[in-house]
């Protein structure tokens, strides 16, 4: 998950360097600056990094993480000492389900990402036998509960389901048996590299199934890897990159020049989270507990570079997702409407919000 973690450092950079272009904190030319820590240690050790952050560094909010136990332990942590955790990458549903009132989260997590894919499965695909293959580690077991129970909930319960040790080169055991459930489609939840080689496999072996993957396999780095295979695959993902909207296009423009490659989805959520802290930083003052209120009482949607960003009453990000799907060479992205899909249930209004100055 390195990868994903450079990508994040590089869009919070960039967030940064264009508040500080902007005059710094309230246009007094004091910079704003980023204190960086690594959270992919030893187990736990994330929380020994946000004691440091908190009471070494003395910063006034936190933007992270991407490994589901790793986030858990912080959030925990930064709980006691009283201090906001802004989340742009860890997807795993039951991030903010534990309600810590100091935890956001400005990216769809995985639950909506699979109710997406569960409709479309079944309901535009006409899938009746699913089989899941996954990372064994947190993020492939949490990441494909919601595609158990949707199926169960259809009428359709998933008939196999395999794990895999990240990194493996031969999926022959895991793939054999799937074809021998006679599953009529794979759903891959994991890493990129992991995928498109699980998804070369398959096709070595004359499996034609349709591959239907998590938002790490919509990359370069997958389609690198899976070459012509690529073609076909569906992916859940929690933005639009293709959208029609300045504020992407100059945010996409500003990253290829200072990185000299496209911003990835976690750049691009990672530079909005980091601008919301910079935007509560500016609005609440220098008070760890007035940041967070005024992020959890804004009541109009972020209007960001991945899209609108509403907040739900757990502070989760409530916006909408979409299917990328690989065709003619390249990533397209569909809407639940331009798929012809039912539209998600709205979330619920917090009843608590208060308005709040809108960028």
């Amino acid at each position: 998950e390195e990868n994903l973690g450079r990508s994040m450092l590089r869009g919070c950079e960039l967030a940064i360097e264009h508040a500080n272009a902007a005059g710094g904190y309230r246009h007094r030319n004091i910079p704003f600056e980023l204190v960086v820590h690594n959270d992919n240690g030893l187990w736990g050790a994330s929380g020994n990094e946000i004691i440091d952050l908190a009471y070494k560094d003395k910063v006034w909010a936190i933007l992270g993480t991407i490994d589901g136990a790793n986030s858990h332990i912080a959030i925990r942590v930064a709980l006691k000492a009283e201090i906001v955790i802004m989340n742009s990458g860890d997807t795993d549903p039951t991030f903010t389900e534990t309600n810590i009132p100091w935890v956001f989260r400005c990216i769809s997590d995985d639950r909506q990402q699979c109710y997406l894919l569960i409709d479309y499965i079944y309901r535009k695909c006409g899938v009746d036998r699913l089989g899941i293959i996954r990372a064994s580690n947190r993020y492939g077991r949490f990441g494909v509960r919601e595609i158990r129970d949707g199926s169960r909930r259809l009428g359709k319960p998933v008939p196999i389901e395999m794990a895999y040790f990240g990194g493996s080169s031969d999926f022959s055991l895991e793939l054999s048996r799937l074809q021998a459930a006679g599953v009529e489609a794979v759903i891959h939840w994991g890493d990129a590299a992991d995928g498109a080689r699980i998804l070369n496999q398959m096709r070595k072996m004359g499996m034609k199934q349709p591959f239907f993957a998590c938002d790490r396999c919509a990359s370069q780095e997958f389609v690198d890897i899976a070459g012509s295979n690529a073609e076909g695959v569906v992916c859940a993902v929690p933005w639009n990159p293709d959208r029609d909207d300045q504020r992407l296009v100059e945010f996409r423009k500003a990253y290829q020049a200072r990185y000299g490659e496209a911003p990835d989805t976690y750049a691009a959520h990672a530079y909005d989270g980091m601008s919301m802290l910079i935007w509560a930083i500016q609005v609440a003052g220098l008070n760890r507990a007035k940041i967070r209120d005024v992020l959890a009482s804004r009541q109009t949607p972020w209007n960001g570079v991945t899209g609108t960003i509403p907040f739900s009453p757990t502070l989760d990000d409530a916006g909408d997702v979409y299917l990328a799907i690989r065709r003619d060479g390249r990533w397209q992205y569909y809407s639940r409407e331009e798929l012809d899909l039912a539209p998600a249930a709205a979330p619920a209004k917090d009843d608590t919000a208060q308005s709040a100055a809108a960028p």
